[in-house]
């Protein structure tokens, strides 16, 4: 099993855009072969050191079966589809993919 974190930088003023259009492709991520789990989450303020708060970032939290599961899951179509739609509200992405230690 790997995990992935995915954050996504949104463009000031488009949080909500993005999110309603991510989220309606959940479904479609979670009946793809291998994925475990596909969360999108956002910074809330706790007041905990060294808690670094963004608003404008969107992490993912995925789990996968593997890595093969999560390069299909890159080039299916309407994950191709997503990110036409989103592009707009995209300033960068960044992932880190791991393994159990």
């Amino acid at each position: 099993m790997i995990n992935v974190i995915a954050s996504i930088h949104i463009k000031e003023g488009r949080l909500s855009e993005f999110i309603e259009i991510f989220k309606f492709n959940i479904p479609n991520v979670l009946q793809e072969e291998g994925c475990l789990d596909y969360v999108p989450t956002i910074d809330i303020l706790t007041g905990l050191p060294p808690q670094k708060l963004d608003r404008d970032v969107v992490t993912i939290i995925e789990k996968w079966d593997s890595v093969e599961a999560l390069q299909a899951h890159m080039s299916a179509p309407h994950m191709l589809a997503y990110r036409e739609r989103v592009k707009d509200f995209v300033e960068k992405i960044s992932l880190k993919i791991l393994k159990e230690a």
